[in-house]
C-alpha cells in the first residue's frame, strides 16, 4: 500500500475469485494488511452490503483469529463494520451511516407505512383506479412504491418521464401501458408535493444524498484510518460514486466478489453496453445486452465507477474452504454467452471440469428434502466440516428442517418465515378473520385452540371446552355473529354442562370484533385486534421473536393510520393484514447447529462452507420467473436507465457462480412439484450440456432417502367380519337400522354396537339429513298448531329465516322446499275432505320382538275414514323403490306400522292399511314438486314390485325376526358390504377400509 500513498498508482480495486471463498479470503487478506499492534483492526472501517454480510464476515474473523493463534487466548479487535444497504434485504442505510455523514443537512425519510397508506388514498381518488377496496388499493400502492424506489435508486427524477424520447415511446405502446404510465406520473407528482409540504424525502433519495455527501467529504478530506468496501455489488449510481472515492483513498480499497478477470475481452464486450456510453445522455442499456450473464451487473458497476476491468487486481489470499483454481476457469466457461458457448466442444477437459460438483435428481420435493437431510447428516458427521444449504424454496427449507429433527439436528432457515405464518401473526389474522366473517365456526375454533391462547395451567380445561364447542358447531353455520353461536351453545347445555358460562366469557373477549357500528378505521381496527390478542393470550403474544416483530408492525401501522384518510372496513382487515404480514420475514436467532446454515439466495451471498448444497433448482425458482413492472413498460424502463426483469436472472446466475466455488457442491432438483412436472433450472441444463458424460451424479443420498421411506409391503387387508360376544350383540334396533343390518351388517355393528357416529364438517353446506331435519321441524310445528290451511308456507319462511342464512339454501333449496310444502298443504286439505286426519306426528314408540327392543319415530300416522291407519314417511329425496322394499332393504314403513299395530305408540292402536312415502322432489314426468308413493302391489296398484298391502306388516316381521335370530341372538359375523351393488350409506367406508379389499378378492375367512 506504500506506493498507493504517493498518489501515482491506479485505484485500489480487487476481485476475489469464486473458488477462494469471499468472506474467508477477504479476512485472510485484511488481517495481515491492516492489523496494528495493540489495536488489531479497530481503526479499519469496513463497508458491507447488508447485516447478513456483517454476520458472515464476523464469523470469518472468528475462524481466522483462532487459526492464526492470535485468538488463542488474546482475541482480535474487529473493524468497524458499516452497512451500506441492500434494498433487497430491506436494510435501513440512513441510521447506520448518519454518524459518518455528520454535517449533512438531510430531511428525514418518509415513513414507509405512512407512504403506503398515502399512496393508496391517492389511488382511491385517482380517476384511472378501478378498485375501491382497501386491500386492492394497498396492493396497487405497493407496486407504485416499488416503481418509485427503482427510479430513486437510479437517480431518475420525475422530469425524466416527460422527456420527449420517453413520451414518444409511451405513445407507441398499448393503451394499458399509456394509462398506467400517466397514472404513475400523476401519483408521483402528488407524492413529491406531499413530501415537500411535510419536509420529508423518500428513503432511497435520502440514501443517495447521504452516500453522495460521504463521498464528497472523503474526496475532500480523506479519513485518517483505512476504509475498505467489500462485497458491495449494487450498481446504483450513488453507490458507484462512493465506491470510486473509496478506491481512490490513500488507505482505501474496493473488493468485489468474483469479477471474472480471465474472461476474454471479446466476450466481455459481447455482454453489451452496460453503462459504457460515449455520450452522457446515451442509453445505459442496449437492446442486445446480455443482462442475464453473471458478470453483467459488475460490468455496469465498473462503468459507473469509471474503472476499466484491466485496472482491477486479483486478490491472492484464500480461506480455509477454497476450491482448486481450475474451478473458477470452468465457472467462467459455463456462463459464456450463447454465441461464445460454441467453444465448449473444443475446450480441453481441464477447462470445463467441475470436480467435486454433483447433480442430484429426485422424484418430488418430499424425496428431495429427505435426500438433502441425508447429505447434511453425513457431512456433519465429519469434524469441523461446515454445510450450507441454499434454496429459494422456503417450503423445501422447512421440510429439510423437519427431516433433520429426526436425527436431533437443530436447523433454522436463516431466510426466515413470513410473519403471517408465525404463531403471533396467526393470532392477529384469525382475530381479523373472525371480524370479517362474523365469527364463522372455522376461524373461531382455530383462534380459541391457538397455542398462544390461555397458555399456562388452565389451558387443558380451556381446550376441553374448545372441543365441546367444536361438537356444537358441527354442521351448517348457526348464523352470523357471536349471538348465534351462543344460541347454539345454549341448545346443547344439557350435553355439555358449564359450556354456556365458558362461552359467555370467551364471547365477551371477542365482542369488540363483531361491532357492526364500528367506524371504517384502520387505526381503530388495529387497536381492537391488539387488545383482543392480549386479552386472549396475555403477554405471550408479544414475547418471542415473532411477537416482537408483530408488536413493531402493529405500532408502525397504527401510528401511520392515525393520519390516514383511507377507509378500511372491518371485513377488509383480514386480507389487508395478510398481505402486509406476509412481507415481514421473521428470522431465527442464534442457537441452531453451529456448522449448518440454510440460506435463501440473498442471505447466501458472501457465505462459504465446505459443502454447499443448491436445492430447488427449477426454472421459475432458481432463477425466479421474471416479473415485469405492472406500471412501466420495459421500453420505458430501458429509456430511463432502469434495469429490467432480466437483470435479476443475472444476479441469480452470479449467486450460483459464487456457490459453485465451494470445494464440494451438490446441485439438487425434483422432477415434479405439487402441480406437475417441472423444468430443471437453465443453469443446470447448461452444466449438463457443457460436461456431458463427465457430469457427476449424487445417487447414494437418493437411494438412502428412498430406503428410509420404504416400508415393507403390508399384508392384504381382508373384508371385515367382526364377531362380537353375545352380550355385546344384545342391542336394540331402530326402525331405520334394520335396513343397515340386512344390507351392510358392518355398518350396524359400527353404529349400534361400537357407538360410532360421523361428525359433520364445520360450516358445512346443508346436507340431505339436515334438510330432512328442517322439514320435520316445520311440519311438526304446523301440526302442533292444528294443520290450518294457509299457514304452512308463512311458518316455513319464518323457520328457514331463523335457522340459517346459508346462500345455498336461499338460492337453490328454499324455493323448491316451499313449492313442495305447498303440495303437502294442498294434499292434506284433500285428505281431510276424504275423512282422513293426522292423529300422531313426530312421536317415538317401541315394542319388544323376540326379547329385543324395536323402537322408531313416526313422521306422521293418519286415521282413515274406515278406522284403519296410514303410516307416512317424509322424504326430501327420492323414495326407496318397490324392489328394495320387497327384498327387505327398505323396511322403515313396515317397522313403524308394526310398532303401531302392537300398541307401541301411546294412545294409538289399530290396523295399518296405508304405507306412504311423501316425497318433496319432482316426480319423473311432472313439473311440480311433491308427490305420494306407495311401495304396495296388488289391487289398485300399478307397481310390479313391492309388498302386498295385507302382507306388508307380516313380511316386515319375518325380515326382522330373521335378522334378530341371525345377528342379535345368533352368532353370524357382521360382514362388511356383502351386497356391494346395494345402494346405501358410506359413513363407515373408511373404517372398513373399503378401497383396500373391495374388488380385490380379499374375502374374509
Amino acid at each position: 500500500m506504500a506506493d498507493r500513498q504517493t498518489g501515482t498508482e491506479r485505484p485500489a480495486i480487487y476481485s476475489i475469485p469464486a473458488h477462494r471463498g469471499f468472506a474467508d479470503a477477504l479476512v485472510a487478506g485484511l488481517i495481515p494488511r491492516y492489523r496494528e499492534e495493540g489495536f488489531g483492526l479497530a481503526r479499519l472501517t469496513l463497508l458491507l452490503p447488508s447485516r447478513r454480510a456483517v454476520r458472515i464476515v464476523t464469523e470469518a474473523f472468528v475462524r481466522a483469529s483462532g487459526a492464526e493463534g492470535e485468538g488463542a487466548g488474546g482475541g482480535l479487535l474487529l473493524p468497524r463494520m458499516v452497512v451500506v444497504g441492500d434494498l433487497d434485504l430491506d436494510e435501513t442505510l440512513g441510521p447506520l451511516l448518519d454518524p459518518l455523514g455528520q454535517g449533512a443537512d438531510l430531511p428525514p425519510a418518509a415513513d414507509p407505512v405512512a407512504r403506503l397508506l398515502a399512496l393508496a388514498e391517492m389511488l382511491r381518488t385517482d380517476p384511472a383506479t378501478r378498485t375501491t377496496s382497501a386491500p386492492g388499493l394497498l396492493r396497487q400502492a405497493r407496486s407504485l412504491a416499488q416503481a418509485m424506489d427503482r427510479l430513486a435508486v437510479e437517480d431518475v427524477e420525475l422530469e425524466a418521464l416527460l422527456d420527449p424520447a420517453v413520451v414518444g415511446l409511451v405513445g407507441d405502446l398499448a393503451g394499458h401501458w399509456i394509462e398506467g404510465t400517466a397514472q404513475f406520473a400523476r401519483i408521483l407528482a402528488r407524492w413529491r408535493d406531499r413530501c415537500a409540504a411535510r419536509g420529508e424525502i423518500d428513503a432511497p433519495v435520502r440514501r443517495n444524498r447521504l452516500l453522495t455527501h460521504v463521498a464528497e467529504r472523503w474526496r475532500q478530506e480523506p479519513p485518517p484510518s483505512p476504509v475498505v468496501a467489500a462485497g458491495v455489488t449494487s450498481a446504483a449510481p450513488a453507490v458507484a460514486r462512493l465506491l470510486r472515492v473509496v478506491a481512490d483513498l490513500p488507505q482505501g480499497a474496493v473488493i468485489l466478489p468474483d469479477l471474472d478477470l480471465a474472461l476474454p475481452g471479446a466476450v466481455w464486450d459481447a455482454l453489451g453496453v452496460a453503462g459504457n456510453t460515449a455520450k452522457p445522455d446515451s442509453p445505459v442499456f442496449g437492446r442486445g445486452d446480455v443482462a442475464t450473464h453473471p458478470q453483467y451487473h459488475l460490468k455496469l458497476l465498473l462503468a459507473r465507477m469509471g474503472i476499466a476491468r484491466g485496472e482491477v487486481q486479483a486478490w491472492h489470499r484464500s480461506g480455509p474452504a477454497a476450491a482448486p483454481p481450475a474451478r473458477s476457469r470452468a465457472i467462467s466457461n459455463l456462463f459464456l454467452p450463447p454465441e461464445a458457448s460454441t467453444v465448449w466442444v473444443e475446450l480441453p477437459a481441464e477447462a470445463r471440469r467441475l470436480s467435486g460438483v454433483r447433480v442430484m435428481e429426485t422424484a418430488h420435493p418430499e424425496e428431495e428434502a429427505q435426500a438433502l437431510a441425508v447429505l447434511v447428516r453425513h457431512a456433519l458427521a465429519e469434524p469441523e466440516k461446515r454445510v450450507a444449504v441454499i434454496t429459494p424454496d422456503r417450503d423445501l427449507a422447512q421440510r429439510l428442517v423437519a427431516h433433520l429433527e429426526r436425527w436431533g439436528i437443530a436447523a433454522d432457515d436463516t431466510a426466515g418465515r413470513p410473519l403471517s405464518q408465525m404463531p403471533a401473526g396467526r393470532v392477529l389474522l384469525q382475530l381479523a378473520e373472525i371480524a370479517a366473517t362474523s365469527a364463522a365456526p372455522v376461524p373461531l375454533l382455530a383462534l380459541l385452540g391457538h397455542p398462544l391462547v390461555r397458555r399456562g395451567e388452565g389451558r387443558p380445561a380451556w381446550l376441553e371446552r374448545v372441543r365441546q364447542l367444536d361438537l356444537v358447531l358441527r354442521g351448517p353455520r348457526p348464523g352470523p355473529g357471536l349471538a348465534a353461536v351462543g344460541t347454539a351453545v345454549a341448545a346443547r347445555e344439557k350435553d355439555f354442562p358449564g359450556l354456556g358460562a365458558w362461552w359467555d366469557e370467551a364471547a365477551a373477549l371477542l365482542a369488540p370484533l363483531c361491532d357492526d357500528a364500528a367506524p371504517a378505521s384502520l387505526a381503530r381496527g388495529l387497536d381492537v385486534l391488539a387488545e383482543a390478542a392480549e386479552a386472549l393470550c396475555g403477554p405471550a403474544v408479544w414475547a418471542e421473536a415473532d411477537g416482537r416483530a408483530l408488536a413493531s408492525f402493529v405500532e408502525a401501522w397504527r401510528d401511520a393510520a392515525q393520519d390516514s384518510a383511507l377507509p378500511v372496513e372491518p371485513a377488509e382487515l383480514h386480507t389487508l393484514l395478510g398481505d402486509a404480514l406476509a412481507e415481514i420475514a421473521v428470522r431465527p436467532p442464534y442457537g441452531s447447529h453451529p456448522r449448518l446454515a440454510i440460506y435463501g439466495l440473498l442471505e447466501a451471498r458472501m457465505s462459504r462452507a465446505d459443502l454447499v448444497i443448491c436445492a430447488g433448482m427449477t426454472e421459475g425458482g432458481w432463477p425466479a420467473a421474471p416479473a415485469p413492472d405492472p406500471l412501466l413498460a420495459p421500453p420505458v424502463l430501458r429509456a430511463l436507465g432502469i434495469p429490467g426483469a432480466d437483470f435479476r436472472i443475472g444476479l441469480s446466475a452470479h449467486d450460483l457462480a459464487a456457490a459453485l466455488g465451494a470445494p464440494e457442491v451438490v446441485l439438487s432438483h425434483a422432477a415434479r412439484d405439487a402441480a406437475g412436472p417441472v423444468i430443471p433450472s437453465r443453469f443446470l441444463l447448461r452444466i449438463r450440456a457443457m460436461l456431458g458424460r463427465e457430469l457427476e451424479r449424487e445417487d447414494e443420498a437418493v437411494r438412502i432417502a428412498r430406503a428410509l421411506c420404504k416400508a415393507p409391503a403390508a399384508q392384504p387387508y381382508l373384508q371385515p367380519a367382526p364377531m362380537p360376544s353375545a352380550e355385546q350383540r344384545r342391542v336394540s334396533i331402530s326402525s331405520t337400522a334394520l335396513d343397515r343390518l340386512r344390507g351392510d351388517p358392518y355398518q350396524f355393528y359400527a353404529s349400534a354396537i361400537m357407538g360410532l357416529r360421523t361428525l359433520d364438517p364445520l360450516d358445512a353446506a346443508p346436507t340431505a339429513a339436515w334438510r330432512g331435519t328442517a322439514v320435520h321441524a316445520i311440519l311438526q310445528e304446523w301440526h302442533d298448531q292444528g294443520s290450518k290451511p294457509g299457514e304452512l308456507i308463512p311458518l316455513a319462511e319464518r323457520t328457514l329465516a331463523a335457522m340459517s342464512a346459508h346462500p345455498f339454501m336461499r338460492g337453490l333449496w328454499r324455493p323448491r322446499l316451499l313449492a313442495a310444502l305447498q303440495w303437502v298443504e294442498d294434499w292434506n286439505a284433500e285428505l281431510a275432505l276424504q275423512g282422513r286426519v293426522p292423529v300422531l306426528w313426530e312421536k317415538t314408540g317401541a315394542v319388544e320382538i323376540s326379547g329385543v327392543k324395536l323402537h322408531g319415530r313416526a313422521d306422521r300416522i293418519d286415521r282413515l275414514a274406515d278406522g284403519t291407519l296410514a303410516v307416512v314417511d317424509y322424504k326430501t329425496g327420492k323414495p326407496p323403490s318397490g324392489k328394495m322394499v320387497q327384498e327387505g332393504y327398505a323396511l322403515q314403513l313396515g317397522l313403524v306400522a308394526l310398532i303401531a299395530e302392537r300398541g307401541g305408540f301411546a294412545g294409538l292402536g289399530g290396523t295399518v292399511h296405508g304405507f306412504e312415502y311423501w316425497s318433496l322432489q319432482k316426480k319423473q314426468g311432472q313439473d311440480t314438486f311433491g308427490y305420494r308413493d306407495e311401495p304396495v302391489t296388488g289391487e289398485g296398484s300399478r307397481k310390479k314390485s313391492g309388498l302386498a298391502r295385507d302382507a306388508f306388516v307380516p313380511e316386515t316381521l319375518r325380515f326382522l325376526t330373521e335378522a334378530i335370530d341371525k345377528w342379535i341372538l345368533g352368532s353370524a359375523p357382521f360382514t362388511a358390504r356383502p351386497n356391494p351393488d346395494l345402494p346405501g350409506y358410506t359413513d363407515y367406508d373408511q373404517l372398513m377400509r373399503l378401497e383396500e379389499w373391495q374388488g380385490r378378492g380379499n374375502k374374509s375367512a
